[in-house]
């Protein structure tokens, strides 16, 4: 169906969206679909809030956090660890909810810019009640409304291309990711200083002007999108059954063996930031914050994402086919050696030293390079292999290899904490435990990766559709 647009009034017998003025196919075009820009702007503006949010949460509960008395009472060091990774974990579960919701009753837009706004009011609860209570209440509608939009935002990007412009594809969830992380530095430089300077109170404030931004300008592109419409009950039957449940089973040992990686990679907004605490900060005679080199990562991002598609990929293709499943691989081996780095620096602190920043920032490029392999990867494949029916609820199950890899890293902190505050894995053998992990489930990966067999999946314009069907008639 051509598209209709807003000033003009559509056939009485459209469906609900068609009402609306929106179109509910890919534009049959070749060039990159209108709604991208939009689509970027909202994900840097909200990756800026939750990123620069998530930045502050180890410092602010061992350091800032408020008792019911009124005075400060921080949480030790394992606890923090625990409460960060139970929220990654909740953040990556309720993707599952939105795809749902997403495919079921609302359709991708409406599911996005509904929890947005409640997104917006967990950031509200963290500015204002910086105790336990206004903690988990900030953290728990963060988690839910940030989580459930997660898989909607990304089967969004890929519902605006056809297989005219489906080449476009990887290039776009390429930027896709460099939006989400110059959102995510800005954020990681600036709202540890915020903390430090002002408080948290602005330092949580500032991220949730950000959101209310994204939010905005989400809303702003709803005439440049295509919505595909949600099937209602029919999104169950498919999720589970037929071809549908074949493409999860087929997917869900990679996600399983890739929740490990998670379980390293997100360990850098605890483990890494406690660790930075005894490390020498001073670059260039600037002492840093020991959040703040969580920075590196997304500024990192900006440099390796082009300089792996126009250099790396290509050179290592020259040597070999490098498949998607393949990237992956060669990510989580780069991860083994990251974590190491992370291992020996504890050692030296064990020993009594104060090792540069430089030693965590080299750990970061290492850390960083598998993300690119790993993430930015999964996140691509994870779509073409999706059903088109399926798109969201199937990227939401690649979120939820995120959440168990956060399960994995709090389940291991719960269970080594000991009474007294002490550790079961004190100092570089917590490091080297993860390391060992990485290096069992790469190797793994490659058998995984060996035998499964695939099938791609592109959304179809409605003049492709009509030319198929002519042509098979």
């Amino acid at each position: 169906m051509p598209y209709t647009p807003p000033s003009e009034t559509p056939d009485s017998n459209t469906p609900l969206d068609d009402q609306q003025g929106w179109q509910t196919t890919p534009y049959p075009i070749t060039t990159m679909p209108p709604g991208i820009p939009y689509i970027v702007g909202n994900e840097a503006a909200e990756r800026f809030s939750f990123y620069g949010m998530k930045a502050i949460l180890t410092v602010f509960m061992t350091q800032y956090l408020i008792g019911s008395g009124g005075s400060v009472d921080p949480m030790s060091d394992n606890d923090a660890k625990f409460w960060v990774h139970t929220f990654v974990m909740a953040a990556y579960f309720t993707p599952l909810l939105g795809a749902f919701l997403a495919d079921w009753l609302f359709g991708k837009y409406k599911t996005i810019l509904y929890l947005s706004v409640l997104y917006c009011f967990g950031h509200l609860a963290l500015a204002l009640d910086e105790t336990r209570m206004g903690l988990a209440i900030g953290l728990s509608l963060i988690a839910l409304g940030t989580g459930a939009i997660k898989p909607c935002v990304s089967a969004h990007v890929g519902d605006q291309f056809g297989t005219k412009n489906s080449h476009l594809l990887s290039k776009v969830f390429g930027w896709f990711y460099v939006a989400i992380n110059l959102g995510a530095f800005a954020s990681t430089v600036l709202t540890p200083w915020l903390l430090d300077r002002f408080g948290p109170q602005i330092a949580f404030g500032v991220p949730g002007v950000l959101m209310a931004i994204a939010t905005l300008l989400f809303w702003m592109g709803r005439n440049k999108f295509v919505h595909i419409p949600p099937r209602g009950p029919q999104v169950f039957r498919d999720a589970f059954t037929g071809e549908g449940g074949r493409a999860l089973l087929r997917l869900a040992p990679i996600y399983v063996l890739v929740a490990v990686f998670w379980s390293l990679f997100d360990q850098t907004a605890s483990a890494w930031v406690l660790q930075a605490e005894n490390m020498d900060r001073t670059v260039m005679g600037v002492e840093l914050l020991s959040s703040q080199i969580q920075a590196a990562n997304p500024f990192l991002i900006l440099i390796l994402v082009p300089l792996f598609s126009y250099a790396v990929y290509p050179a290592i293709s020259k040597v070999f086919p490098l498949t998607p499943l393949r990237k992956i691989t060669i990510g989580m081996f780069v991860t083994v050696f990251a974590f190491s780095i992370s291992a020996l620096i504890e050692t030296s602190i064990q020993n009594g030293g104060t090792p540069s920043i430089s030693w965590q920032v080299l750990a970061y490029v290492l850390l960083t390079a598998a993300e690119v392999m790993v993430s930015i990867t999964c996140l691509e494949f994870s779509y073409t292999q999706a059903p088109n029916s399926m798109k969201s609820i199937v990227m939401s199950f690649y979120m939820l290899s995120v959440s168990l890899g956060n399960f994995i890293t709090a389940g291991v902190n719960a269970i080594i904490s000991n009474a007294d505050g002490t550790s079961k894995l004190p100092g570089a053998s917590y490091y080297w435990f993860f390391t060992g992990l990485m290096l069992v489930a790469a190797v793994i990966f490659i058998a995984v990766a060996v035998t499964y067999r695939g099938k791609q999946y592109i959304q179809e314009s409605e003049v492709e559709a009509e030319s198929e069907a002519e042509g098979t008639a």
